[in-house]
């Protein structure tokens, strides 16, 4: 194998498309995992709102909340299912919940979907990561509501004692709650029956959210739905699982977006690869051959040229990861694809973005490299000194 000493003198001698080379690889890679980062992102808000124990209930044929429907008739059905925990008033753990959606002027101009979503009592037990940060929960049976700390950031008139109108009647802004970064800071939470009727939804509700009874599985509390002909319309998913699926059609699209400018960007990358190995060739073609003549295999000129490449398209990767890693302190919004209605969420940074980022940079190396070490292996010893 050639010297490392020699590999890295090589960098010295051609510092400047050296650079240039990395910093290309540098901003793919970071475009690359900005988009990684933004699909996890919209994924992790999304599913970091539920439980395994908890389970939603809704219409089969339904692609979100919005389009799910369970009247009321069927809701009290499901009430009575044992598979459903009670609290310690001995009532079932469950909350029917309307989903509706509405427009908010946006800070900076521009209107926007809320979500706004009606809920019982235990909707807070339900979700224990749901926290009250400033002022109180809203009392039940009246016009009040408690907004997402999103909702407060990006929504004119969506403050602590602020009154915002939608269904022809004016609602009072109470508390400010906090999700723990999941999607219900984008909502608007207020009583269930109060959203009932300034909506004429009578007794229905969109969804329906249980705590399952200890020892209860998701399957066998599906089998109880499937037992009960008056059910057979409905399925319930574990609040992680339903969740996540809402993601998929949001961050599918991000990736295959992002992918295909990343693809773009790349071009010019590799690009880059291949002049910068193509020039270090040419320069050095009369070191090849002293290499050769001093004993040195074609294979061995080959490793050392793509372990140079290798370097540099790692190089890059790292620095284009670390100034991706930023983007963590940055939240940002967009539809939800399900609710029609925004979402915010923050940038993610995972182990397997980070494995996947350096992969990338490194194929996009070796590409750029592999025919100029083919050429520098290639070269015959006569040839080569004869440049000399």
């Amino acid at each position: 194998m050639v010297p490392i000493k020699y590999i890295a003198g090589g960098f010295k001698r051609r510092a400047l498309t050296t650079f240039i080379t990395i910093a290309g690889i540098a901003l793919v890679v970071f475009v690359y995992t900005a988009v990684l980062m933004m699909s996890y992102g919209v994924e992790k808000t999304l599913a970091s709102g539920g439980s395994e124990r908890n389970a939603v209930i809704a219409r089969k044929s339904s692609q979100g909340e919005i389009s799910s429907i369970l009247d009321g008739e069927t809701i009290n059905v499901i009430m009575t299912l044992p598979q459903i925990a009670k609290g310690a008033d001995g009532k079932p753990l469950a909350s029917a919940e309307p989903v509706v959606v509405i427009n908010l002027d946006r800070v900076g101009g521009g209107i926007s979907n809320i979500t706004v979503r009606g809920v019982e009592p235990t909707a807070i037990t339900l979700r224990p990561n749901i926290r009250i940060t400033e002022g109180r929960m809203f009392n039940t049976g009246s016009r009040e509501v408690i907004v997402g700390t999103s909702v407060t950031e990006r929504f004119i008139g969506a403050r602590m004692g602020d009154k915002i109108k939608f269904a022809n009647d004016y609602w009072t802004i109470v508390g400010i709650m906090d999700a723990k970064g999941s999607a219900f800071e984008s909502e608007v939470w207020g009583d269930a029956r109060q959203l009932q009727a300034a909506f004429n939804r009578g007794n229905s509700a969109s969804t329906m959210n249980v705590r399952m009874a200890d020892g209860v599985t998701i399957e066998e509390f599906k089998q109880a739905f499937e037992n009960d002909k008056r059910l057979s319309q409905f399925e319930p998913k574990t609040e992680v699982k339903f969740y996540k699926e809402q993601s998929e059609a949001l961050a599918t699209f991000i990736v295959v977006l992002g992918t295909a400018i990343t693809i773009i960007f790349s071009f010019g990358a590799v690009i880059g690869a291949i002049i910068t190995m193509y020039t270090a060739v040419a320069n050095r073609i009369t070191e090849i051959g002293t290499l050769r003549a001093l004993g040195f295999r074609r294979r061995s000129v080959l490793g050392s040229f793509l372990l140079e490449t290798i370097f540099i398209s790692l190089s890059g990767g790292v620095i284009g990861v670390i100034i991706a890693s930023f983007l963590q302190f940055f939240k940002i919004s967009t539809m939800n694809f399900n609710s029609f209605s925004e979402l915010a969420f923050s940038f993610s940074l995972s182990p397997g973005i980070i494995i996947n980022a350096l992969i990338f940079s490194t194929i996009m190396g070796l590409i750029g490299g592999f025919f100029p070490s083919i050429r520098a292996a290639r070269l015959k010893i006569v040839d080569a000194l004869r440049n000399a």
